[in-house]
């Protein structure tokens, strides 16, 4: 899946100019946008928010193939194989955040699975031949995070997650491409943030003309609670669009989820 998306997003820059969430204008009039410096680096600044050095553990990387299926016996004649493709991904990292006044300490943690049928020909000019379909697919960011300080809401957790699994989907599509979408929280075990993934088709152009992908691509996240939008998180610009009348303390923790985002190693969207 990811070389999917890496080789569809590299055609598109190689063609395109600078390319970026298109914000909705009603809320783009009542916001603030703000650039994430070092994004996806080990360090950043937010505004008056800056990290320290991302500290980060062993990157575990692991996959295998299984070429025992009974089916192969039939597809032999043909010149063709089927091959099980599995792949493990894990790390962890933490860092902490401070505007001088407040101070939060994050520890983040990403796990995730991967298991693929892929058809492979005889023949190095077959069709079959890079052919793959995904049979599962599991997602998960979880961040324990401890603010102090003036505008401090206590303790916070982080929960991000996608799952697939190709047996229970209701469309059963042969080589089907399934984006790394995740939704989530945040809660403190009294207020809760609501993190929706943004994929989209249609984008914005460094001079306000409009684009489009040939499919829709993870772009960002909506952040919310129950009184409505409070921040788009753009992950191609690498930016974040808060909303003016936020009080300081909804700032500061939509500050550290933003960074927590794109803190992150394993699901990393290559923009």
């Amino acid at each position: 899946m990811k070389s999917i998306t890496s080789l569809i997003i590299s055609l598109i820059f190689t063609s395109c100019t600078a390319m970026k969430l298109s914000i909705p204008d009603t809320f783009k009039k009542q916001a603030t946008n703000w650039r994430v410096q070092g994004a996806r680096k080990n360090k950043m600044v937010v505004g008056d928010y800056s990290t320290s050095r991302i500290k980060r553990g062993l990157h575990i990387m692991s996959s295998g193939t299984n070429g025992f299926f009974l089916e192969n016996l039939l597809l032999a004649p043909a010149g063709v194989q089927k091959q099980e493709h599995v792949s493990k991904d894990k790390t962890k990292f933490r860092y902490t955040i401070t505007d001088q006044k407040n101070t939060a300490d994050i520890s983040g943690e990403e796990k995730e699975l991967s298991r693929s049928i892929g058809y492979h020909g005889m023949n190095s000019n077959s069709i079959w031949n890079g052919l793959t379909q995904t049979e599962q697919h599991e997602y998960i960011f979880s961040a324990q995070i401890k603010t102090r300080g003036a505008d401090s809401t206590g303790n916070w957790q982080l929960v991000m997650s996608n799952a697939y699994d190709w047996q229970i989907d209701s469309v059963k599509s042969l080589f089907k491409y399934v984006p790394s979408n995740d939704n989530g929280t945040a809660t403190n075990g009294k207020d809760t943030i609501f993190i929706k993934s943004v994929s989209v088709r249609n984008m914005e152009g460094a001079n306000g003309k409009q684009g489009r992908f040939p499919i829709k691509m993870l772009s960002g996240y909506e952040l919310s609670t129950a009184d409505g939008v409070m921040a788009i998180i753009d992950l191609i610009d690498k930016s974040v669009w808060m909303y003016n009348e936020l009080e300081q303390k909804d700032r500061f923790i939509t500050t550290i989820i933003t960074t927590a985002l794109f803190a992150r190693k394993v699901n990393d969207t290559k923009w």
